[in-house]
């Protein structure tokens, strides 16, 4: 609306000044064909009335006084000119010591002659100031040419000028009120039109496949919009099919990933119990004076197999279901301080920016993600390493409370960055890959994250963030 308002105030400003040029154009072609009709009638009866010879020679003899009288009556400067367009006799004062008198352009005369009418119209501009020429043909009564006569006639457009100047003043005003109007119109308009699609582009926006999402519902939409709303709710019935269908697949899928592994690992102790059961029942002898000692090692295997599957069952237990956080407010230095008192091993220091840093956490599951943690740095550097290294630092960033456990052993390659939190996932010989996946939990139930560095050889920061809600 905006576009086509500017648009028809500038055809309709250009199609006024265009008509207001022409008529003023056909204005000054009037006004001087009436002038030349006039003068060439008054011509006529001087000729007429004259006592002099009717020949070339005798015009500037027959216009010497009228000429005057004429050009006063008319308020129009007149010429004569010669059949070879030498000029005769002239209404504006010409010197004598003027050498060059005024003279018909050659090209000028010739189209005069060639003309039908014997008349002709020269337009010239002199500084912005337009000028029409008027040659014709004066005869005698025999039709005989005389000589030619010349009107020249200025174009007075001021007039003109000053009526398309306020025109365009009031064309202005107005179209600048409409334009205003357009834009105001247009602006609730468009609001209107777009409301609906507003509300569609909002629900778009807010649909994801793993929520129940809502349909649209709008009254007076238009029809394309209603088409548009149909589609829209038609794909939220196909989506939440969708996602049914792959929920269900994704948990099918997780019990037959999780009933593997379980296999896998409950597997690995079975076969040396095995083992065990069959020498102790060939070698088993009553009478034989160390039975006592050997039915204590086969124990002893057994119970150690058996704790094995137990750790496994309660590893794969904790991933599944974490127990419920119990929060409480606690000085996160002093319980990170005391999770390393477990920790025999001589080359893990501590550090701490601060001696309290409080937040609200569950005491257990914090020496958790500090114990898991430092027991992988300690795993990580290789057991013939010297100067080994493990370095725990707890400070305070913004709102946040952060934990960097940092060793020197031999980093994580590029091939495993992206799988460390995967569950299953361990690069070590013994162990489940729960321990960084159980963690990452814990820490994401607080709104915390857990991001490393590492470098191949050089070792492996993973920094805790938990927020602090005191």
């Amino acid at each position: 609306m905006i576009f086509l308002t500017l648009i028809a105030s500038i055809l309709i400003a250009t199609v006024s000044i265009y008509q207001f040029r022409k008529e003023a154009r056909e204005y000054h072609q009037d006004r001087l064909e009436r002038k030349e009709t006039a003068i060439a009638e008054h011509i006529n009866y001087v000729l007429q009335t004259t006592t002099y010879p009717l020949n070339t020679k005798n015009i500037p003899l027959i216009f010497k006084d009228k000429i005057f009288e004429l050009a006063d009556i008319h308020s129009m400067e007149i010429n004569f000119f010669d059949l070879k367009g030498n000029l005769l006799i002239s209404s504006k004062a010409i010197f004598k010591l003027d050498k060059d008198k005024p003279k018909i352009n050659p090209s000028t005369l010739k189209i005069i002659q060639s003309s039908l009418d014997k008349r002709y119209i020269e337009f010239s501009k002199i500084e912005d100031r337009t000028f029409r020429s008027s040659y014709s043909y004066l005869k005698d009564n025999k039709f005989k040419p005389l000589a030619i006569l010349n009107l020249p006639y200025e174009e007075d457009a001021e007039f003109y000028d000053n009526e398309v100047q306020n025109f365009l003043i009031r064309f202005g005003q107005v179209y600048t009120f409409m334009f205003f109007i357009a834009i105001v119109l247009s602006y609730f308009l468009s609001s209107y039109i777009t409301k609906s699609l507003k509300i569609i582009s909002d629900k778009i926006q807010e649909t994801q496949l793993n929520q129940r999402n809502e349909k649209i519902v709008i009254e007076d939409g238009s029809k394309e919009i209603n088409l548009l709303i149909d589609s829209y709710n038609n794909m939220v019935d196909k989506l939440e099919e969708s996602a049914t269908i792959l929920a269900q697949s994704e948990r099918e899928q997780a019990w037959r990933e999780m009933a593997k592994q379980v296999a896998h690992e409950i597997k690995n102790p079975l076969t040396p119990m095995r083992l065990t059961v069959q020498s102790f029942q060939r070698k088993f002898d009553p009478s034989d004076p160390n039975i006592t000692k050997k039915l204590d090692d086969y124990t002893k295997t057994i119970l150690q197999q058996i704790d094995t599957m137990t750790a496994v069952a309660g590893a794969f237990s904790n991933f599944a279901t974490m127990p419920a956080q119990q929060n409480e407010t606690l000085n996160v230095v002093r319980i990170v301080k005391m999770a390393l008192e477990i920790f025999n091993e001589d080359f893990i220091q501590f550090s701490a920016l601060e001696d309290e840093i409080i937040a609200k956490l569950d005491r257990t599951q914090l020496i958790r993600v500090i114990t898991n943690l430092v027991k992988n740095a300690i795993q990580a550097i290789p057991e013939e390493q010297e100067n080994k290294l493990v370095f725990v630092t707890v400070f305070r960033q913004d709102n946040e409370v952060k934990i960097a456990v940092k060793d020197n052993g031999k980093g994580i390659s590029t091939e495993n960055q992206e799988r460390v939190f995967e569950p299953k996932f361990t690069t070590k010989s013994s162990g489940m890959g729960l321990g960084l996946a159980i963690i990452k939990n814990i820490i994401e139930n607080y709104n915390g994250t857990i991001t490393f560095e590492t470098e191949p050889n050089v070792g492996t920061e993973f920094l805790v963030s938990f927020p602090i809600n005191k």
